[in-house]
């Protein structure tokens, strides 16, 4: 016998939208109380856009298992895209809580406290997603932001520096090593970290003021 979850996920990784919809509609009428499947319809609806809907299934699928950890990451990404900052922190605090344990579940929540400036909030998570991945550039960037934010600019300049260790290509992290390095006075390190990040994004504006400001003086 067919596994109709399996078949339906396995439909969706092939971009086979229509037919995983067709397949997940036919297990949940045979089986509406099976939480993995309400997920993985909720995130074949999440995939095309259907947010609204997808996330009455993550809930569906809570209501089932409330211990549905991968319910409440799913529902709390639908809440971040949305905006609405304070529920997307809820759910992914309780994906953490019921046992979810990836990386990306510590680097959204991170970000979602990043977005409401609560950096003290943050930091534990954001740290945590770098550990589970020291290759995720982003999560070690927003990490370091997060770190420059709450002052740790001894920090921060650690961890920008793991990024620029490995000759990123991101001007934005340059960027923000040479405002730490401006912070500390050392005028010729920052003044050498925004020529790189402009010689990698020639329009980067922040950089260029920075570099203005520091040659005027």
């Amino acid at each position: 016998m067919i596994d109709k979850n399996k078949h339906g996920i396995e439909l969706m990784q092939e971009g086979k939208l229509e037919e995983a919809a067709k397949v997940f509609t036919e297990a949940l009428e045979e089986n509406p109380h099976d939480p993995i499947l309400n997920v993985n319809f909720g995130n074949l609806l999440a995939a095309i856009g259907e947010t609204e809907k997808a996330l009455a299934f993550y809930k569906r699928a809570i209501e089932i298992d409330e211990n549905m950890a991968t319910a409440y990451y799913s529902a709390g990404n639908i809440y971040f895209e949305l905006e609405e900052l304070e529920s997307a922190t809820h759910y992914f605090s309780k994906a953490i809580e019921k046992g979810l344990e990836n990386q990306d579940v510590f680097f959204m929540l991170g970000i979602t406290y990043m977005y409401q400036e609560l950096f003290k909030h943050a930091l534990p998570y954001l740290q945590r997603a770098a550990e589970l991945n020291p290759e995720d550039e982003d999560a070690l960037f927003q990490f370091g932001i997060c770190q420059a934010q709450l002052g740790l600019i001894d920090e921060a300049i650690k961890t920008f520096e793991t990024l620029t260790d490995r000759d990123v290509q991101n001007a934005d992290v340059y960027f923000n090593l040479g405002v730490a390095y401006a912070y500390k006075e050392n005028e010729s390190k920052a003044l050498e970290q925004f020529n790189k990040a402009i010689e990698i994004q020639p329009d980067h504006l922040l950089a260029g003021n920075g570099k203005r400001l520091l040659e005027q003086q």
